[in-house]
């Protein structure tokens, strides 16, 4: 494996936790969200990841790769407010199951991520700079 596997597979994370940022500001825009009844409150989202490795045959093929969003199976919360205009008949309205703190920890570490994996793609390309100048 040499230094152009490094881009693929840094690229691939940076995708990843891109993707990953993506989802959770949509969490955090959607976490104060009410509806009138569970199956309609918002569900937070959480990106599925695989890596894949390393392979000799095909040696640019390793990184991570995105199988998909899956929504939480974590149960909606229901609060007792008969005054809001989406009460149910009995009185209460769903709001959605995202965890601001949650969300936040996964924040930070996608973005600690995506910047680690910016240093390596930095890193490989100095390196790549350096191993050419040897000649001169």
């Amino acid at each position: 494996m040499g230094l152009l596997a490094n881009f693929q597979i840094s690229g691939s994370a940076i995708s990843a936790q891109s993707m990953r940022l993506n989802t959770t500001a949509s969490n955090m825009a959607n976490a104060e969200t009410v509806a009138s009844s569970e199956k309609e409150a918002y569900r937070a989202r959480e990106t599925v990841f695989q890596s894949y490795l390393y392979d000799k045959n095909r040696p640019a093929e390793a990184g991570v790769k995105m199988l998909g969003v899956v929504e939480s199976s974590a149960p909606v919360r229901s609060m007792y407010d008969p005054e809001n205009p989406l009460a149910n008949e009995n009185g209460y309205v769903f709001t959605s199951n995202v965890d601001n703190v949650e969300e936040m920890v996964n924040m930070l570490s996608s973005s600690r991520s995506y910047q680690n994996n910016v240093e390596v793609l930095n890193t490989s390309k100095e390196l790549m700079i350096r191993t050419l100048s040897l000649g001169n």
